[in-house]
C-alpha cells in the first residue's frame, strides 16, 4: 500500500485526486493546502510519495520540495503542476522532485507515476523531459544576450535604452523579455528582475 500525502491550494482538485487515488494500490494519509501545511502533516503521517502543486501561497512547492527532501528523505514528490516553464521545471528536480506532471495527465498515467515514485523511478511530462534535456545541453538558465538585457531592466532600462545599449531593436528586447519571463517562470519585468536576484543572476 503505498501512502499518499496531496498538496494543493485548490480544495475540489485535493478531492478529485483522493478519489483518483483511492483504490487498492494507494492510502491518502492527509491533505495540504500549502508547503508549510505538507511539512506539518508529515510529521504525524508520513507517506511515500507527495503529490504536490508547485504555485501555492505561504510556502511554495519549491521550497517545499527542498525541505521535505531534507526532512524527509525516504518521501519522494511527484510534481503536479499546471505550468511547465524552465522557471519550474529545472528548479522543481533540482530541489529533489522524482517526476513532474501536468494537471492534464490521463488518470492511468498519474497512478502509474506514483507508483513509480514510490519505486524512487522518474516520470516525466513529455514537455518537462525537453527542458530537462535543453538544460542539460545549456546549462545557464539564460543566455548572454539575455542575462546582459536583465541587467539593463534591473538598472531601471526601457526597452528603448536597452535596445541602443545591445544594439538591437526594440522588437529584439521585447522578444529577449518573453523568452526571459519564461525560463524564470516570471509575468512581468517586476517579476523577472524579482527571480534574477533570488537565483543569483543578479547582484
Amino acid at each position: 500500500m503505498i501512502r499518499v500525502l496531496i498538496v494543493d491550494d485548490h480544495p475540489m482538485f485535493r478531492d478529485g485526486l483522493r478519489q483518483l487515488l483511492n483504490d487498492d494500490d494507494f492510502v491518502v494519509v492527509g491533505e495540504a493546502g500549502d508547503g508549510a501545511e505538507a511539512l506539518a502533516v508529515l510529521s504525524s503521517h508520513p507517506a511515500d510519495v507527495v503529490v504536490m502543486d508547485l504555485h501555492m501561497p505561504r510556502m511554495d512547492g519549491i521550497t517545499a520540495i527542498t525541505r521535505i527532501r531534507a526532512a524527509f528523505p525516504a518521501t519522494q514528490v511527484l510534481v503536479l503542476s499546471t505550468y511547465d516553464t524552465d522557471g519550474d521545471v529545472i528548479p522543481a528536480m533540482s530541489a529533489g522532485a522524482i517526476g513532474y506532471l501536468l494537471k492534464d495527465v490521463p488518470r492511468d498515467d498519474l497512478r502509474d507515476a506514483v507508483r513509480a515514485a514510490a519505486r524512487g523511478e522518474t516520470t516525466l511530462s513529455r514537455t518537462a523531459a525537453g527542458r530537462l534535456v535543453d538544460h542539460v545541453h545549456s546549462p545557464e538558465l539564460l543566455k548572454p544576450r539575455e542575462h546582459e538585457l536583465l541587467r539593463l531592466v534591473a538598472s531601471g532600462a526601457t526597452n528603448k535604452e536597452a535596445a541602443a545599449a545591445l544594439f538591437v531593436s526594440e522588437a529584439t528586447v521585447k522578444a529577449y523579455l518573453l523568452r526571459i519571463y519564461d525560463r524564470l517562470g516570471a509575468r512581468d519585468r517586476a517579476s523577472a528582475v524579482a527571480e534574477g536576484y533570488k537565483r543569483g543572476l543578479l547582484g
